[in-house]
Order: C-alpha cells, then sequence, then structure tokens
C-alpha cells in the first residue's frame, strides 16, 4: 500500500502540534488525514473513519489513555504511532504492552514524519507476522491434543494400536473430505455421548 493511499486518523488535542504533524504526513505524500481533537469517543471515531495508520500525540500518557489504547489495537489491529512529551520506563512498556507500533519522546519535527510512518507500518507488520505465526501454532497444538485424544478413546474402545487409531482417523478423515482434527472431535463428542 503506498503512502498517498493511506487513511491516516491524528489524535491530538493540541492544535499546534496537530498541524506539524499533518503538514509532516502530507510532505510524507498522505492525502487522506483525519484530525480528532478529542479523546472521548475515541473507539467510535476509529471506527468511523476506518484509517489505515493511528498517530496520537500527547503531551504525557496516562493509565486511562494507555487502556484506551490497548482496547483500540485489540479491536480494530492497525498502527499506532504515539508522540509523547517524557516518559519513563513504566509508561512506555505499557505503551508497548497496548499495542503501540511506535512510541517516539520530544522533538516532535515534521521532517521525522516520514521515517516515523515508514517504522510504525514495518513494526506493526512484523509483529502481526509473528501474532499469526502464534496463533497458527497454537491452533495446529490444539489440533494435536484433540487427535491425540481421540487417538486414546478408539485405541480404548476398539483395542487398536496407536498408529492404527491414527490411520483409522485419517482414512475417515479422508473419506469424508474433512480434516483429521474435525473427524477427531466428532470421536470426542461422540464419547463423551455414551458417558
Amino acid at each position: 500500500m503506498s503512502e498517498t493511499s493511506l487513511r491516516i486518523l491524528l489524535v491530538d488535542q493540541n492544535a499546534d502540534r496537530a498541524a506539524i504533524l499533518e503538514e509532516g504526513l502530507r510532505e510524507a505524500g498522505c492525502r487522506e488525514i483525519t484530525v480528532v481533537r478529542e479523546m472521548h469517543s475515541l473507539m467510535r471515531r476509529i471506527l468511523d473513519t476506518d484509517p489505515d495508520v493511528i498517530f496520537i500525540d500527547l503531551e504525557n500518557p496516562n493509565r486511562d489513555v494507555l487502556e484506551q489504547m490497548f482496547q483500540v489495537s485489540r479491536i480494530v489491529r492497525r498502527p499506532i504511532a504515539m508522540f509523547v512529551d517524557q516518559s519513563d520506563r513504566n509508561t512506555i512498556e505499557a505503551a508497548v504492552d497496548a499495542g503501540v507500533s511506535a512510541y517516539i519522546v520530544g522533538g516532535m519535527r515534521k521532517e521525522r514524519v516520514q521515517n516515523i510512518l515508514d517504522l510504525c507500518i514495518s513494526r506493526f507488520n512484523a509483529f502481526a507476522r509473528l501474532q499469526n505465526e502464534l496463533d497458527r501454532t497454537k491452533s495446529a497444538l490444539e489440533e494435536r491434543k484433540v487427535i491425540d485424544r481421540a487417538k486414546g478413546i478408539l485405541m480404548n474402545a476398539k483395542s487398536l494400536s496407536e498408529e492404527a487409531a491414527y490411520a483409522l482417523l485419517r482414512k475417515t478423515a479422508m473419506n469424508e473430505n474433512k480434516k483429521i482434527a474435525e473427524v477427531a472431535q466428532s470421536v470426542i463428542t461422540a464419547a463423551e455421548l455414551f458417558k
């Protein structure tokens, strides 16, 4: 996606700071920028504008703002760049935990906006890839657990070896055009009905 097609939501209560960021974004080639001056109903504004990237400029983020960012990042899953005047280690950690892709402290200059935008999107994409890989791994582990449980049920009910139980699950899955985990879940469900 090119920068010119990016929809940017810029959140800042300070008009002067917002103007610096907006000018920097326009110089970076962004054309669709929505500026929001109030933090209340931020989630509604984000959902209404459906931005590709969120820039939020704060003097000193408090726990309520970081909690709101945490909710935003969990629901909308967008790159978020947060600009603050000063910070400490706990606030930085809380911001990262809240899903902020780029946390910039002090010295906002419009010349830095393009690099910050690129960093924000790159870090978000890297994190999203890691999250997807983690989700796939968790899913595979859960499927493995279901298959192992179903094998155990078949081994007990039909006096089969582990290999034969797995072969039966695999053959049934192929015959029914289903995943082995789906057939295994059916075996578990059926076994629970007969308890």
